[in-house]
């Protein structure tokens, strides 16, 4: 399955159904298959992301089909993360954060029971920059995939 009968198909599911949760799962699919095929992959690449939309069975028909497809969608980014360094947007920013939480909550402890909102406060703060620079960075360097619709 390439990357045009991969759009294609996600566009007739979409048409088929009015569950929002599986539209949302549907339009990312989308989104992302039109953004890679906007980029310019070499041949190998693209052979690569044919492969692997293969791997994922795509085509089959599941009773659940929110789940399957969430599933599936998320081995996909995944897939395009580790062989083409692809982040989705806000990635840095998200890690950022949780990661600042983390250690600000744990470092705010020192400081009493005030001090736990505090430094989770400071430490969501500084996670967030130095996430959003990291993303920043990164969309310099054309790795960021864009999974919503603007």
């Amino acid at each position: 399955m390439n990357i045009i009968q991969a759009s294609d198909f996600f566009e007739k599911l979409l048409g088929e159904t009015d569950k929002r949760r599986e539209i949302k799962i549907y339009r990312n699919f989308i989104t992302i298959l039109l953004n890679l095929k906007s980029r310019d992959l070499t041949e190998d690449q693209l052979l690569s992301i044919e492969n692997e939309l293969k791997i994922l069975k795509l085509r089959s028909y599941p009773e659940n089909k929110r789940k399957y497809f969430s599933k599936k969608l998320n081995a996909f980014k995944e897939y395009l993360k580790e062989a083409f360094s692809l982040i989705s947007e806000g990635y840095y920013t998200a890690i950022g954060m949780s990661l600042g939480m983390c250690f600000g909550v744990a470092f705010g402890t020192s400081f009493g029971s005030s001090g736990t909102s505090m430094g989770l406060a400071i430490g969501m703060l500084i996670g967030l920059g130095i996430g959003r620079a990291k993303d920043l960075e990164a969309e310099k360097q054309n790795r960021v995939l864009k999974t919503k619709i603007n």
